[in-house]
């Protein structure tokens, strides 16, 4: 995690209470979800992608596209939902994105995404929650 300190904060034993084993993983010690594993990689309704950690709105689907790389792909989160850090982790420096609110990681940005922004939100999708437009998903 980073040195930030985070308005949502809680102990190892509620992050492992809230979350499921590979959201943990994932979003508490930095790990990555395997490529077209999850099923919000193909989620195509209108709504809004929330942390899995803290529910904070973090992009809106028509910020959503399909990278072709296995995971969800956005090219511009809601403002001031995410919070950035260096990742020099596996030999390479990527820029690594959190959840402004609670800190949890959600995955990476890369300059080439498609216009307006030429961003690539690439995030794992365990560590997101989907909201369709029309009220919560049943």
């Amino acid at each position: 995690m980073t040195e930030e300190s985070f308005p949502v904060t809680r102990t190892d034993a509620e992050w492992r209470g809230r979350l499921t084993r590979e959201q943990y993983d994932v979003m508490r010690r930095h790990g990555t979800e395997r490529p077209g594993s999850c099923a919000l990689n193909h989620e195509k309704r209108r709504g809004v992608f929330q942390c899995a950690g803290c529910d904070q709105p973090l992009f809106r689907s028509g910020e959503k596209f399909d990278s072709g790389t296995g995971w969800p792909s956005f090219f511009d989160p809601l403002p001031g939902a995410l919070g950035t850090t260096m990742d020099r982790s596996y030999g390479m420096t990527r820029t690594e994105v959190h959840c402004s609110r609670c800190g949890s990681h959600l995955g990476h940005v890369f300059p080439d995404g498609p216009p307006p922004t030429g961003l690539r939100y690439c995030i794992n999708g365990v560590a997101l929650n989907f909201t369709p437009e029309d009220g919560p998903a049943r």
